[in-house]
C-alpha cells in the first residue's frame, strides 16, 4: 500500500472561489453594451485606453523592439510546433464505405472557419501559448484566427508576444484580455468573424467565462490551475527531479506537483532539496513555487513500479515525466495524462516552450476523458450518405418497422413512401 511521504493541504477545488455570477455578469453586460461595454471593461480590468485593434504599422513597430535571438528562438519553436500540428492534421482524414452494395457512407474533416486564441497575460509573458494555440489553428486550416492578450497599461502586449502571434498566422490581434476578450471575439465584436472556437489557457474568469459559452460556440477545454507528476525509480537524478517538481510549481501558488517513486532515498532526498531550491529562485518566482510546494504538493511512495502506474492513472496529471528505468514498458502501461515526456533528456520546459507537442492540456483530473489541444479541436467530422434506389429497399423497409415500434410514424411515412415509388408492384410487411 502507497506511504504518503508529504500530502497536500489544499485542492484546487477547495479554494477555487465561485466567480460564476460575477463573470455571468459580465457576459450580459456586453451582450447588452455590445462594443461599448467591452471597452469599457478594458479600461476599467486591463487600464488600457488605446486601440482594441493592434494596427499593422503598430505590429511593426512592436517587432523591430524584438532582438534577434528572440525572434531566432521563437521562429525556432514555431518550426516545431508547425511541424507536429501538419502530422497530427495529415492523420485527419476523409474516408468512405460501401456498407451495402450501393450504400456508400462516409466522412468529411472540415475545419472551422473562425478561431479565438487567447493567451494570457500578467505575471508572465506567455509567448509559447500563443504559438501552440495559433500555429495549431492554421495548421488545421482555420481561414481566420483572432488572437488576443491582456495588455500593459503603458506598453500594450509585449513586442515577443506580438512579434509570435503575428509569425504564427494570426489574422487580427485584439489589446484586450480577461472575459471582454473571451466575449469579443465569440460575439464577433470589432467586425470580427464571430469564432466558431475559443481555445488558449488563461485564468478562472477566463475559463468560467468559456465554460458559460460553450455551446454557443466550441471550446478546447476547461482548465484549472497547472499540475505536474513524475515518476522516478532508484535510477533517478534527484537533483534534476527536485528541479522539474521547482520549475513546475512557480506556474502559481495553486498549482499542484507530485512525486511517485519506489525508492525512499530518492524521494527524501528530493523533499530535502526543494527549499534551497525555490529560495534560490527571483522574489516573484519563489513566492508561487513555495505556496505550491507547502499547500498542493504530494511525495508518494510505492512498492513497485506496478503501483506506481496504477497511482500516477489515479491522479491523471496534466503533465507526466518518467524519470525509470524501461521507458518503453512506462510508455505502453500508463494511460492517463495530458502529455508524457519519457527520460531525463526531455522534461515538461520543452513541451511548454519549443519541443512541437502542444502545451494546452488538460488539468483537474481531465486527462481521464481528453487528450489536449490539437488539430482536431479546430476540425468538425460530418458524415454523408448516398444510395442506390436497390440499396435504399432493406433500409427503408428495416427504417418503417423500427419508426412504428418507436411510435414514430411520420419516420415510418418517409421510408413507405419511397418503397411505394421504387417498387409500385410490390407489397410490403411494414408494420400497422
Amino acid at each position: 500500500m502507497a506511504e504518503y511521504l508529504k500530502r497536500a493541504t489544499h485542492t484546487a477545488q477547495s479554494d477555487h472561489a465561485d466567480v460564476t455570477p460575477i463573470v455571468q455578469a459580465l457576459l450580459d453586460e456586453i451582450a447588452t453594451g455590445g462594443e461599448e461595454a467591452a471597452i469599457a471593461m478594458a479600461k476599467r480590468f486591463d487600464k488600457w485606453d488605446g486601440d482594441v485593434i493592434v494596427t499593422r504599422a503598430e505590429l511593426d513597430r512592436a517587432i523591430a523592439l524584438v532582438p534577434e535571438q528572440t525572434k531566432a528562438d521563437i521562429r525556432f519553436a514555431h518550426a516545431n510546433i508547425l511541424k507536429f500540428a501538419q502530422a497530427q492534421r495529415e492523420t485527419i482524414v476523409d474516408t468512405q464505405i460501401e456498407i451495402l452494395p450501393g450504400l456508400v457512407a462516409g466522412q468529411r474533416q472540415i475545419p472551422v472557419g473562425a478561431a479565438g486564441c487567447y493567451v494570457p497575460g500578467g505575471r508572465y509573458a506567455h509567448i509559447a501559448s500563443a504559438m501552440m494555440t495559433i500555429t495549431t489553428a492554421k495548421a488545421a486550416g482555420v481561414k481566420h484566427v483572432t488572437a488576443c492578450s491582456p495588455p500593459s497599461e503603458a506598453d500594450g502586449i509585449p513586442p515577443a508576444i506580438l512579434f509570435a502571434m503575428d509569425l504564427c498566422g494570426a489574422d487580427v490581434i485584439l489589446n484586450m484580455g480577461g472575459v471582454q476578450a473571451v466575449a469579443a471575439m465569440a460575439k464577433g465584436l470589432f467586425g470580427l468573424p464571430r469564432a466558431d472556437v475559443l481555445v488558449g489557457p488563461g485564468n478562472h474568469f477566463v475559463a468560467e467565462a468559456k465554460r458559460i459559452l460553450f455551446g454557443e460556440v466550441g471550446i478546447d477545454m476547461v482548465a484549472g490551475p497547472t499540475d505536474s507528476l513524475v515518476l522516478a525509480d532508484e535510477t533517478a537524478d534527484p537533483a534534476i527531479v527536485a528541479a522539474d517538481l521547482v520549475g513546475q510549481a512557480e506556474h502559481g501558488p495553486n498549482s499542484p506537483v507530485w512525486l511517485v517513486t519506489d525508492c525512499r532515498t530518492l524521494a527524501e532526498d528530493v523533499i530535502a532539496r526543494i527549499p534551497a531550491l525555490i529560495a534560490a529562485l527571483p522574489e516573484i518566482n519563489s513566492a508561487s513555487a513555495e505556496a505550491a510546494w507547502r499547500d498542493y504538493a504530494e511525495v508518494v511512495l510505492c512498492a513497485d513500479r506496478a503501483e506506481m502506474a496504477a497511482i500516477s492513472d489515479e491522479y491523471a496529471p496534466e503533465h507526466l515525466t518518467v524519470q525509470c528505468t524501461d521507458l518503453d514498458w512506462w510508455l505502453t502501461q500508463l494511460t492517463t495524462y495530458g502529455s508524457l515526456f519519457l527520460g531525463e533528456e526531455t522534461t515538461v520546459a520543452f513541451g511548454d516552450k519549443a519541443a512541437g507537442p502542444n502545451h494546452v492540456l488538460p488539468t483537474s483530473g481531465a486527462a481521464r476523458y481528453t487528450g489536449g489541444l490539437s488539430v482536431g479541436k479546430f476540425m468538425k467530422t460530418v458524415t454523408w450518405q448516398r444510395a442506390t434506389r436497390n440499396a435504399a429497399r432493406p433500409v427503408a423497409e428495416a427504417t418503417a418497422r423500427i419508426s412504428r415500434i418507436e411510435g414514430m410514424e411520420g419516420h415510418a411515412r418517409t421510408a413507405d413512401i419511397r418503397l411505394a415509388k421504387y417498387f409500385p408492384d410490390e407489397v410490403f410487411e411494414l408494420g400497422a
